[in-house]
């Protein structure tokens, strides 16, 4: 995707071929900064604080994770830490699991010789993959818009609201909920983005504001509470949200405020669709509230705020009285009932187990 008009990912080999370098999200939007990360607590590191985030971006990161540890040391013990190290570090986006499991599984029956080049090369085909899974997706969600702006007058936009940020700093490059967005946008249809700010980490706010403005598609930042609002008054046609982890029958886990924005879709009848990269869903599981672990993150996330003052200097703010306790669930799980549909790389299709074993069959066997 485009910063300041110049084709980016959110991370890459370095030069030298020694360590990986990242876009460290944490100093978005005010700063655009790179870290570089040289060993398996570097990757351990940037995924635990956020520097990287997103499902299918933490997976990225956590197969580069484990190379950058075998590099080291290629023993079984070596890569059963790295592999604990790394799993440990986010509990809730299956993606982490997925990649880990993924490089585990090719370069444990290899000599330990062989291992560090071997995962070198499967990290590099898992970035390039979600590239192409996130054009599939792209492809797949934008005659949504289409048929959408069909239906309105010459030149009249389309609107969508989005939560959090499934964009391209979610991923490799592209994007999830974004990437019908970008199609839309870069195929000439009038399209405009409500951002939802999503406190507490305004990753919306931060994140997705940011990326659209690089790539010139209009949008309007608003206060999360303001969604319902603005369906009751007929200024959204849908919603496009990312996923964390969907279960097989459905449920869909995203960032905290999801559920809320799906009740808000369905009172008002706004279609309400997930895009759901085939690696973002969990076959083993069937029920989201029960079954999927929900991070609780630090509670100064939410106690405190980080924003540029007048003067240029970037700070950080108290904002609750001192003494007064803070929760901080980063996720919950919207059911299956409240999704219109599921945008993945081979489709649409509706959020239930039929419909995704059917899109799914190879997928959902192995579950």
């Amino acid at each position: 995707m485009n910063v300041s008009g110049r084709p980016t990912r959110t991370l890459w080999p370095s030069a030298d071929g020694t360590a990986i370098e990242i876009i460290d999200q944490t100093r978005l939007p005010h700063a655009f900064v790179t870290a570089r990360l040289s060993t398996l607590d570097d990757a351990a590191h940037a995924i635990r604080a956020m520097l990287v985030r997103g499902a299918p971006l933490i997976g990225a990161t956590a197969a580069w994770g484990l190379w950058l540890a075998l590099r080291t040391d290629a023993s079984d013990a070596a890569l059963a830490r790295a592999y604990a190290t790394l799993l440990a570090t986010r509990p809730t986006a299956v993606n982490l699991r997925w990649a880990l499991d993924r490089v585990r599984t090719h370069v444990a029956p290899l000599a330990p010789s062989a291992r560090a080049a071997a995962a070198r090369q499967l990290a590099a085909y898992v970035c390039d993959e979600d590239v192409a899974l996130n054009r599939g997706i792209a492809v797949a969600g934008l005659p949504l818009i289409r048929a959408i702006a069909a239906r309105k007058a010459p030149g009249e936009r389309v609107n969508v609201l989005t939560h959090c940020n499934a964009g391209w700093l979610a991923t490799v490059d592209i994007g999830t909920a974004t990437a019908p967005l970008y199609a839309a946008h870069d195929a000439g249809l009038s399209v405009h983005v409500w951002v939802d700010e999503t406190r507490p980490r305004n990753q919306g706010a931060s994140l997705t504001a940011w990326e659209l403005l690089n790539h010139g598609v209009p949008h309007t930042v608003i206060a999360d509470n303001a969604g319902g609002h603005l369906m009751q008054h007929g200024h959204v046609d849908l919603v496009i949200v990312g996923t964390d982890r969907t279960t097989a029958t459905g449920d869909v886990c995203n960032k905290i405020g999801t559920y809320l924005k799906a009740l808000a879709a369905h009172d008002n009848h706004v279609p309400f669709y997930v895009a759901a990269p085939s690696p973002s869903i969990d076959w083993t599981l069937s029920d989201g509230l029960r079954e999927i672990p929900i991070e609780e993150r630090a509670a100064r996330e939410v106690t405190h705020l980080t924003g540029r003052l007048p003067d240029g200097t970037v700070a950080t703010i108290a904002l609750l009285p001192e003494g007064s306790p803070a929760a901080n669930p980063a996720f919950d799980v919207t059911p299956a009932r409240l999704v219109t549909g599921l945008i993945t790389e081979r489709g649409v299709c509706d959020a239930n187990a039929a419909a995704l074993r059917a899109l799914f069959p190879d997928k959902a066997q192995t579950g």
